[in-house]
Formats: structure tokens, sequence, C-alpha cells
């Protein structure tokens, strides 16, 4: 329970897309997302879609006349995480989950396959050393599957198959920036 604020989840995570035509149709025609509100911003810089993604929350997304092309790798990973790519720049946004029903996560990979999107496999995230099992066991927290948007951007369905937060769920210690080692790091 947060004492500070009175937080009631993501009101909306706003990204950045190269075409908005291209969006709204997988948003909304491939994932289904209602559209739920537009805006054409002032002195021609651009527009600013919402999409209901469930559960009270929306994804925005702007479209800026200007705006640079993204760069994988930096901007976002590469490609999905099940083929080696997870990496993107500090102050990137990752990747975008959506929660699933857990029963049903296998049944939306192959619909997705079935619209023609290229999907990663089925993956059981787990406390093991690689993270990842090749089959579902009391130590899976989450289910997943990865795929990507007409701009890059890594859309991740996640299925929770357990509660977590509890004992073990929090015990690493985290990691600085002098922890890094890349160029530009502390490290």
């Amino acid at each position: 329970m947060n004492s500070e604020f009175e937080l009631r989840g993501v009101n909306h995570i706003a990204l950045v897309c190269s075409d908005m035509k291209q969006t709204v149709d997988f948003y909304s025609g491939v994932l289904g997302m209602p559209l739920i509100k537009t805006i054409e911003l002032p002195m021609g810089w651009g527009q600013h879609f919402f999409f209901d993604c469930g559960g009270g929350n929306a994804l925005a997304f702007f479209w800026f006349p200007d705006a640079p092309d993204g760069v994988p790798g930096v901007s976002a990973p590469r490609n999905l995480p099940d083929r080696g790519e997870l990496v993107s720049a500090v102050g990137s946004m990752n990747h975008i989950a959506f929660d699933v029903p857990p029963e049903r996560i296998e049944e939306y990979r192959d619909r997705l396959v079935a619209k023609g999107i290229d999907v990663g496999v089925l993956l059981n995230h787990d406390d093991s050393e690689f993270g990842v099992a090749p089959e579902m066991h009391d130590g899976v927290f989450v289910r997943s599957i990865y795929f990507k948007d007409p701009d890059g951007v890594l859309v991740e369905f996640a299925a929770w198959t357990r509660q977590v937060g509890q004992p073990g769920d929090v015990r690493h210690e985290p990691r600085t920036a002098a922890d890094r080692t890349v160029p530009g790091g502390a490290g």
C-alpha cells in the first residue's frame, strides 16, 4: 500500500509512432483495442491517439511529423527476447506488457500467428539460472509471449500464474551505475 500517494494504476503510457494509420490498424485491428480519443495537436505538432487497453488503462501514441526514426538496440530491443535480444538504452521503453488470462495465452499466441504476426515462443518465467523453463512447473510465476508492433515496439502478453510478493520474490540487491560496463556508464 502506498502511504504517499493514492495511485490507482497506469492512466496511460505514451509512445511515438511513424504512421498513425498503421498504428490504429495494428492496435485496434489486430489487437482489438478500441480507439477512445484522438487529438490533433496545435500548430502542426502532430497527433495524439488513445486506445483502451483494459482495466481502465490506456495506451497512447504520438505522431510527430519531424520525429527521428527509432534505432534498433537503442530505442527498443533489436529482436524478441527468446531470440537473444533484450537490451535497449537507458531512458528507453524496453517493452509494454498487457495482462492476459493464463488459461488463454496459448490460444492468443495462435490467434496472433493466424493474423500474420511474428510471435516468439511461449516463455515460462521462473527463478532458474536462465529465468525460463521449458515446461510449466510450480516455480513459474508468469508465462508470456513477445511480438512487435509496426514500429518495432516490443509488446508482451503476460499471464501471472501465481501471486508475486511472496517470501523469496524480492531477494536481489539493486545494481548501481557503477556496475555498468558500457561507455557513458560509471563502470
